[in-house]
């Protein structure tokens, strides 16, 4: 059964009335309950908090990145294993074809129901996940195949064994070595994008984020936590972080928003596919025109231009 938020409940009613009325066959019913639905989507998601965003990017319906590999791929293949430790299951790679052009697609995986959250690690990855997505990107720069990253974590896994194993290393070797990658890079961060999590694949040629999608630097309930010690405060903290599309996007830390049904990802799956598909293929038209050389150039000045500032003499100041 379909998830609904509390934002979206009355949402439900209607299209639970639609339900029963194409049961009794009511055309005229149907018709008049779809235009209420349609201005109820309109006037609830045109005006979203960032706090109601943030439960879009997590909601339990909203589209993995699994699914959008399935729906967006034709002959795809799954690559394992990092050739170090072992296979990651929070990360999984996928060698395969978006419409004509072939593709390495990397995503961090969250998982639906308690086993298969239990088995992807509820989207978190240890070191050997982020040491495989490194590895997959060289084998696809070995045979020249762009690489598409698709980002949904909470966050990179905090536990004594990825410690151990020494995950901010693991991260901060993809920084480096993703930034220096000789073949065409995308990255999307279709639900949660958090921390070093999302960043140790978020490295590319063009960062883009769905619409109801989130990018944070700690999740809002650690923030409050630390600043507030204080659960009730995670709306403000929310707010604070600047963490949704049109924040980012604003502040130029990102390149694209790719869009999404107005109703959410969630609701209309194959929508969302389609339009994050042709984004894809007409970013990578774009930096196929590139040599490697322009490539790398313009990668090198995307990362050297985030955190500019501004000097202000003092001068100015007492002016």
């Amino acid at each position: 059964m379909a998830t609904y938020l509390d934002f979206e409940n009355k949402l439900k009613k209607i299209q639970d009335s639609i339900v029963s009325a194409k049961i009794r066959n009511d055309e005229p019913a149907v018709e008049i309950l779809q235009t209420e639905l349609n201005e109820e989507v309109e006037k609830v998601f045109s005006t979203l908090t960032p706090y109601q965003k943030l439960q879009l990017a997590r909601h339990p319906d909203r589209p993995y990145a699994l699914d959008y590999i399935r729906l967006i791929m034709t002959n795809y293949y799954e690559l394992h294993g990092d050739r170090h430790f072992a296979d990651d299951k929070s990360i999984i790679a996928y060698l395969g074809y978006i419409g004509e052009q072939k593709f390495v697609v990397i995503g961090e995986q969250k998982g639906r129901g308690t086993k298969k959250k239990i088995m992807r690690n509820f989207g978190m990855p240890n070191p050997e996940g982020y040491r495989k997505a490194l590895r997959i990107s060289k084998l696809a720069e070995k045979f020249g195949l762009p690489v598409l990253f698709l980002i949904d974590t909470p966050g990179a896994y905090p536990g004594l064994g990825a410690e151990e194993r020494n995950q901010s290393e693991a991260i901060a070797r993809n920084l480096l070595e993703l930034s220096k990658l000789k073949v065409p890079t995308i990255s999307v961060v279709i639900g949660e994008g958090g921390s070093g999590g999302a960043l140790a694949i978020g490295v590319a040629d063009k960062l883009a984020m769905m619409r109801y999608s989130v990018f944070s630097v700690i999740s809002p309930e650690g923030c409050a936590a630390i600043l507030w010690n204080d659960p009730a405060m995670v709306e403000t903290a929310t707010q604070a972080l600047k963490i949704t599309a049109d924040d980012l996007k604003g502040m130029n830390l990102i390149d694209d928003i790719v869009d999404e049904p107005m109703i959410g990802a969630h609701r209309e799956k194959e929508a969302t596919a389609s339009s994050l598909k042709d984004f894809i293929l007409t970013e990578y038209t774009k930096l196929a025109e590139l040599t490697t050389e322009e490539l790398l150039e313009k990668r090198f000045a995307r990362i050297e231009n985030y955190g500019a500032f501004e000097e202000v003499f003092e001068t100015e100041l007492t002016t």
